[in-house]
């Protein structure tokens, strides 16, 4: 059974070309206004205003890093490399920015749609991975805290089984979900140790100087001892 793939309209979006004045950018135009799209030339920088664009064409053969407003690598938008040298260090910087597709250079009448069409599927799907990662540190994080949560339970004189029992009746009776009560035992227990570190900490300097207070008094008895001595 053929499956037919889904081709998206592209027309009304908005493409940004960073490559200095130079045919290249007239042939990525021209394509870009047949298929439909509204084209922004720029160079050196990108806008402010290309952090909303559909998609970037940014060129590796004189690009830089200051060129983009966004962190290496973390472009909110597909983008196309445009590539004319395979010198091995262009290369690299190409790839340290995660571009979603490529055109080689010199550009001709025709690449610049599959270019879109590519760069798309590629960044939604990137998208979707990163989505994924995070949702699963998410949800490590959330189990370090119950981890975290049921081991100051049991530190109040039970097992770890009773004491996540406990932790399931204090998220019934709290009214949520046993993450978020994982959180509140944590934020309680990790308060309380702060406040009787802090205890402890005033404790300790009240008895440093009344120590200090009374050999200072001692000092001073001796002292005077010794001056009646010798009067």
């Amino acid at each position: 059974m053929s499956r037919t793939a889904h081709i998206p309209n592209l027309g009304g979006a908005r493409a940004f070309v960073l490559h200095r004045p130079h045919a290249t950018v007239g042939a990525i135009s021209r394509q870009l206004q047949a298929i439909g799209l509204e084209v922004v030339d720029c160079w050196p920088d990108l806008p402010a205003e290309a952090l909303a664009a559909d998609f970037v064409f940014f060129d590796v053969d004189l690009g830089f890093d200051q060129q983009f407003p966004w962190a290496r690598g973390a472009a909110p938008m597909p983008t196309i490399a445009l590539i004319g040298s395979e010198a091995p260090g262009r290369i690299e910087w190409a790839l340290s920015h995660k571009a979603d597709a490529q055109l080689l250079k010199p550009v001709g009448n025709a690449g610049v749609y599959s270019a879109l069409l590519i760069a798309r599927q590629s960044f939604a799907a990137r998208r979707q991975l990163a989505d994924e990662i995070a949702a699963l540190q998410q949800r490590v994080a959330e189990r370090q805290t119950i981890v975290r949560a049921v081991a100051a339970l049991s530190s109040q004189g039970v097992d770890d089984e009773r004491a996540y029992a406990q932790l399931r009746s204090l998220a019934m009776n709290w009214q949520v979900s046993l993450e978020d009560a994982a959180r509140r035992v944590v934020a309680l227990t990790d308060k309380a140790i702060t406040e009787k570190a802090q205890t402890d900490k005033a404790m300790t300097e009240k008895a440093m100087t009344e120590k200090a207070l009374t050999e200072k008094a001692k000092t001073d008895k001796e002292g005077g001892l010794d001056q009646s001595h010798r009067a």
